[in-house]
């Protein structure tokens, strides 16, 4: 009887959830296609000569009913962590192929959820389909495959057009573009450079000591019905506005996007709206509209009132950081002031 040799590398998972990667072209334009696994290895063969040979082993898992990236919710980001969490240890590394719209967004949520993972989680996709002329596809599930085999890169991250990005501090920076994600605020976690997937460990997360991963894998659907908003102020917003948001009582959160470093209006009447949310037990935070540099709301007195009505200052985070972080804190049975303790706090390099 032959035994299995435990010296043998684990293969990757390669999950797929959906996305321009995988269309195809119909009459009606471009529609989800199937059959991904065959046409996922017919494209990596069509890479430049011994760029097959020299990727790693995967396994290839289908969500069953795999979406187009725009129609994610919390609940998917949910699901997606749970198949991750469940399959880890098989694998010396996760690629999930996805969608390009919410890519950030469902890599910044996994951070959170899968905490301390211990080996490479790596989001990638396309701005065309596998089949397409000159697509980006093939190259950058390549690139994926190559950071995912890794075992220093022990993190959520984004490798597209030829680089390396931490999941939690990316942002779709293009709609068209090959190179279409960007870190306004973060170094870049690696690139390619020629054939060489280069890894910047310097940039990566510190881990002080060896400990088991302490993943977060709370139910998001209870706040898939207007739970959590995203709210960006606008010259000559009303109270009234404000109010329609905060006063849902399906409301538990909300991002606030202002201006500058932390800049609203000078009106009483808006800060009470806030004051009210924060004193009802809603999980309000703030940050800036601009994409690049942190908000300081004492900096000016128009932002401190910000500090006053209790929002929390989300520093240099992106959107899709400091919502996603709400979600997940929110769907979590802790004490509101723990909530606001654990969002001031760093947990997986978002601030």
């Amino acid at each position: 009887m032959c035994m299995p040799d435990s010296r043998r590398p684990r293969p990757l998972l390669v999950i797929y959830t959906g996305g321009t990667l995988g269309m195809q072209e119909t009459p009606r334009g471009l529609a989800p296609g199937g059959n991904i696994e065959a046409r996922l290895a017919r494209a990596l063969k069509c890479l430049p000569g011994g760029t097959v040979a020299e990727l790693p082993a995967y396994e290839l898992l289908s969500l069953s009913n795999p979406i187009d990236s725009s129609a994610a919710t919390p609940a998917d980001w949910s699901r997606l962590a749970a198949v991750i969490a469940a399959r880890y240890r098989d694998h010396a590394g996760i690629v999930v192929l996805h969608g390009t719209d919410t890519l950030a967004w469902s890599a910044a949520s996994l951070a959170y959820q899968l905490q301390g993972i211990d080996r490479p989680v790596v989001f990638t996709g396309a701005m065309q389909p596998l089949e397409a002329p000159n697509s980006d596809a093939a190259g950058n599930v390549a690139l994926a495959l190559r950071f995912a085999a890794n075992p220093a890169l022990q993190e959520v991250a984004i490798a597209f057009g030829g680089r390396l990005l931490r999941g939690v501090r990316a942002r779709k920076w293009h709609t068209c573009d090959a190179i279409a994600f960007e870190s306004p605020n973060a170094p870049l976690l690696g690139e390619q450079i020629a054939d060489t997937a280069r890894h910047y460990p310097e940039h990566g997360l510190a881990r002080e000591e060896e400990i088991a991963p302490r993943f977060e894998l709370p139910d998001y659907a209870p706040l898939g019905d207007g739970g959590v908003s995203r709210i960006a102020l606008w010259p000559g917003i009303s109270p009234r506005q404000l109010a329609a948001w905060l006063n849902d009582p399906r409301l538990k959160g909300a991002l606030l996007e202002v201006w500058g470093a932390g800049n609203l209006p000078d009106d009483s009447a808006l800060l009470e709206q806030l004051t009210r949310a924060s004193a009802d037990g809603k999980l309000i935070a703030a940050i800036s509209q601009c994409p690049h540099g942190t908000i300081r709301p004492g900096d000016y007195a128009a932002g401190q009132g910000l500090t006053d009505a209790g929002v929390l200052a989300g520093g240099a985070m992106t959107p899709e950081a400091a919502l996603t972080k709400l979600v997940h804190l929110l769907a979590q049975p802790l004490e509101d002031a723990e909530r606001r303790r654990r969002f001031l706090a760093p947990l997986v390099g978002e601030r």
